[in-house]
């Protein structure tokens, strides 16, 4: 990494364009900075597959989860959140002898009972979108950093909703996991406002740069 990206969090790439610095050169997470992360999300299976993925990212990199999505796509049915509530301790042996995902039984645990209170704020209305949604009153927070020192690694907002997550039942979803999570699906817009992408995901929520 150039030094000058160590202190503003800003890399130049041979494209032209000049991004965040997580991303490396590593074009598969080039293209997720790119294209997902910081996009508003508002389908809440969606939603669930990240809040899931972002718990077994704990202890790990995101990219080391993102080399691994597709299999955990169909190790877990889709993140079809109906499907794996109805999980049984069978399936809990098959996931914990798939290579193609991280065997961590807790984490796995966490994802059924974590289907089960999707299931639960579904139910009773309006969804889980709008509750994970109403935690920054449905618009997106426009954080405007300007280098990497400026990016918090968790917010009061991150922690009011990891509350909320674990009184309905929700593991693996404490503040600093939540704040990951709340900046890839663009409740948080935490690109810099150096980057290509900042500006682009604010026009998506409706804010200028």
């Amino acid at each position: 990494m150039a030094p000058a990206a160590e202190t503003t969090g800003l890399i130049q790439h041979p494209d032209g364009l000049t991004r965040c610095w997580w991303p490396g050169a590593d074009q598969l997470y080039i293209a997720y900075h790119d294209e997902e992360w910081g996009v508003p999300e508002h389908d809440g299976r969606a939603l669930y597959e990240k809040l899931i993925l972002d718990g077994f990212q704990a202890g790990l990199s995101w990219i080391t989860i993102l080399r691994r999505r597709e299999n955990f796509r169909r190790a877990f049915a889709g993140f079809d959140p109906e499907a794996i509530a109805r999980f049984t301790e069978e399936d809990v042996a098959r996931l914990m002898g798939d290579a193609g995902i991280i065997r961590n039984r807790a984490k796995i645990l966490g994802a059924i009972t974590s289907a089960r209170a999707f299931l639960a704020i579904e139910e009773r209305g309006p969804g889980f979108a709008r509750f994970l949604w109403d935690a920054v009153d449905g618009r997106p927070i426009q954080a405007r950093p300007q280098s990497r020192a400026d990016i918090a690694t968790e917010t009061e907002a991150s922690r009011r909703l990891a509350r909320a997550l674990k009184a309905e039942g929700f593991s693996f979803c404490g503040p600093t996991i939540v704040h990951a999570f709340m900046q890839a699906t663009g409740m948080v817009n935490d690109h810099l406002v150096g980057c290509h992408r900042h500006a682009a995901c604010a026009a998506l929520a409706g804010e200028t740069p």
